[in-house]
């Protein structure tokens, strides 16, 4: 089966690099996923095996209904991950998320990778909306969301069970390509 989006496997933009998760992220990623606040929010593998499944999870886009890239440095040390799923091709629209491991916080890194992945999928998957979601009380991801220009939309009542086994209120925030296209 072709891979869709093949040609968007690596990109570059503010400083970070999105590319195809590699066995070498395997320490960096257990890293990641002990900390405490992605625990809290988005909890992921704890294993070895399990993150190397989740890497091939996250590689195989043969699919079409997600991309999802390793965020890194110039030099290639893993900063984060970030994932454009639920992909609808026929309604133009999918959903975007993310993770910062904590050596990367309060760098920027987020929001560059954010706006990396909202420049590919307006522009090479040829999108009409994103949708962002987060816990009202994740202040840190609503700060990515506004920078990267997502309005927010609403307010979900104990929209989502997160890591931490409590359903959150979250905030919903949407972006469209008309708006990136007026900036």
């Amino acid at each position: 089966m072709t891979e869709p989006h093949a040609a968007l496997r690596t990109l570059s933009g503010e400083g970070v690099v999105l590319r195809r998760f590699a066995d070498t992220d395997v320490p960096k990623l257990a890293e990641l996923f002990a900390d405490a606040e992605v625990v809290r929010w988005n909890p992921g593998p704890t294993t070895a095996d399990e993150i190397r499944t989740w890497i091939e999870r996250r590689n195989d886009w043969t699919s079409g209904d997600h991309a999802s890239w390793a965020v890194s440095d110039p030099d290639g040390t893993l900063l984060g991950s970030i994932s454009l799923y639920k992909i609808d091709p026929d309604q133009q629209k999918a959903e975007i998320g993310y993770q910062t491991a904590p050596w990367a916080r309060g760098r920027g890194v987020a929001s560059a990778a954010v706006n990396t992945a909202v420049r590919v999928a307006f522009d090479a998957i040829d999108l009409h909306r994103l949708t962002l979601y987060h816990a009202v009380d994740n202040q840190a991801s609503c700060r990515v969301a506004i920078r990267a220009g997502f309005q927010l939309e609403g307010l979900l009542r104990q929209g989502y069970r997160y890591g931490d086994g409590t359903y959150h209120d979250e905030h919903v925030h949407g972006l469209l390509a008309a708006d990136v296209r007026a900036s």
